[in-house]
């Protein structure tokens, strides 16, 4: 308003004087008039430049700035639900260790730790709680040197959060598994812990396009995250055994060695699927983007079997 009022002022101003000028340089009306008239029109040209111009200048920001400003906000927003959805979930996804014991002169296979050097690690992997009672589930292929151990020094250590937010390490009770649809579930021995299970959530009304988020220890980094779209749907892959696992979700969401077994989760925080297969660039071990998990539809027909009966449905019937 203030630029506005001075250059309206500017304008009388240069009229003015324009009016003074052509009076007192002319003799008489006759003779001055078309001068006069050429030069009050050149100077209300010239105030209309200046005025366009500095209008010009001083428009208003606030619209881009409002716009800019909602999409800041909304980004920021986006980032505090991804942050608060890792928090609440990551909870319920546990670390898997596949050990062998290292037979020592004394003959004893007992172990509590790696710490001690009485056994090595084989391998890792993630799986997710899927009761209070201490219940885990994983893939097949991270347990299945303990699935089918006859030397008796196969061992499965499991790191867990309870409650409480504090780590602590039990080792995990092979009780059932199912190579067709690579999957198993472990026991622990939760006395004086509480657990907080995963929420489970539903498969079947899945879209290509949906954010979806991985949990779990890529290469023995424990509780990462990483964020991806549903990429497909209705994938085939293959299983342990060496039958198709059908209906598999595609997603690029990274999952790497040591992903295995733990949760892909919805927006919600409601886990979709089991994170099982990544296919890797040839001769570099590097995912691809192109990574696979069994739909937690197929999960939910599975578990309860192998939890009360230890054998897949299909065994027992």
């Amino acid at each position: 308003m203030v630029a506005l009022s001075s250059l309206q002022s500017l304008t009388s101003l240069i009229l003015m004087n324009s009016y003074s000028s052509s009076s007192s340089s002319s003799p008489s009306p006759s003779t001055s008039s078309p001068k006069a008239f050429l030069t009050r029109r050149k100077s209300i040209f010239f105030a209309s430049s200046v005025l366009g111009s500095f209008l010009h200048f001083y428009t208003d920001p606030a619209p881009s700035f409002q716009f800019a400003r909602a999409e800041e906000d909304e980004f920021e927003q986006e980032e505090e639900h991804v942050v608060q959805l890792f928090q609440e979930t990551s909870p319920s996804v546990v670390f898997i260790k596949d050990l062998e014991l290292v037979k020592n002169p004394k003959g004893t296979n007992e172990i509590m730790s790696t710490e001690d050097g009485s056994a090595k690690v084989e391998g890792t992997g993630s799986g997710f709680i899927w009761d209070k009672t201490g219940h885990i589930v994983t893939n097949y292929h991270v347990v299945a040197k303990l699935a089918t151990d006859t030397s008796g020094l196969q061992r499965c250590e499991v790191v867990l959060v309870d409650a409480n937010g504090s780590n602590f390490t039990k080792e995990g009770k092979i009780i059932g598994f199912d190579p067709a649809y690579d999957l198993a579930v472990l026991k622990v021995d939760m006395e004086g812990n509480e657990l907080i299970p995963a929420i489970l959530g539903t498969s079947n009304d899945l879209h290509v396009g949906q954010s979806c988020f991985a949990i779990g220890n890529p290469y023995g980094y424990e509780n990462t995250l990483t964020t991806g779209v549903v990429s497909g749907l209705g994938r085939e892959i293959p299983s342990p055994n060496g039958k198709a696992i059908r209906g598999a979700i595609q997603t690029d969401a990274a999952i790497n060695s040591g992903n295995s077994g733990g949760p892909l989760i919805d927006s919600y925080g409601h886990v979709i699927g089991v994170n099982t297969a990544t296919f890797t660039r040839k001769g570099t071990g590097i995912s691809s983007g192109v990574n696979f998990a069994i739909p937690i539809d197929t999960v939910v027909k599975i578990v309860p079997y192998l939890v009360v009966y230890g054998t897949p449905y299909t065994d027992r019937y």
